[in-house]
């Protein structure tokens, strides 16, 4: 218990420059007390005592505005980066090194029974605001981009942008260089050049007229 929960602080420390010590992040980080607070949760739902571990995940949202339902599989060295506003289901997985920020809802669309939520893969970033719904997969080593909603199977080793969710490969490996916010959108690319395609038309155009003058 005790090395889960100096990897957890540790995990903390490593991916968020604003922390400074073990004891800010045990003590003032709502994302390190929400998963502290699954862990024992998720042990009584598992031994079938759902009373007590639904009231530790409701005593869970009121003080730290995270709702993780304690069916919900979560791996090691998962981080919540902020943390307001974010829902897990309950049939929920997440795999190891998982990062994810503000206003994520890991959710059902309503119309599936049993498995009704997602599975994140490993290493995965889910930015701000994001939403993954229904029994989707999410493949390792991927970044979903802030405000994504991805409603279909996503890659591994790929990024995922815009609503509904549109995957961008580089070389089949994932975009070291980007962060929840600096990732290409391809439907703004395509409209770009679509954009430039026109002006060139017009000019064209203008010159015809010109020479007919």
């Amino acid at each position: 218990m005790f090395d889960r929960m100096r990897e957890d602080i540790r995990c903390v420390l490593d991916r968020d420059p604003a922390a400074h010590s073990a004891i800010e992040v045990m003590l003032l980080y709502p994302g390190f007390k929400a998963i502290r607070s699954h862990r024992k949760a998720h042990w009584f739902y598992t031994h079938k005592m759902f009373f007590i571990a639904r009231m530790i995940s409701q005593r869970n949202v009121k003080k730290t505005g995270i709702e993780i339902h304690p069916g919900a599989e979560i791996g090691r060295r998962f981080f919540i980066d902020h943390g307001t506003g974010i829902v897990i289901g309950e049939t929920t997985i997440i795999g190891d090194d998982v990062t994810i920020y503000q206003g994520v809802t890991l959710g059902g669309t309503g119309k599936d029974i049993g498995k009704r939520h997602p599975t994140i893969g490993n290493n995965v970033l889910i930015g701000a605001g994001s939403k993954v719904l229904g029994p989707v997969t999410v493949g390792d080593n991927t970044n979903i981009a802030a405000g994504a909603v991805v409603l279909d199977k996503i890659p591994e080793n790929s990024t995922a942008v815009g609503v509904p969710a549109r995957v961008v490969r580089r070389n089949g490996k994932r975009v070291q260089d980007l962060d929840q916010v600096h990732i290409p959108d391809p439907i703004s690319q395509e409209l770009c050049k679509l954009r430039a395609e026109i002006d060139k038309l017009k000019k064209k155009m203008e010159e015809q007229n010109n020479e007919s003058i």
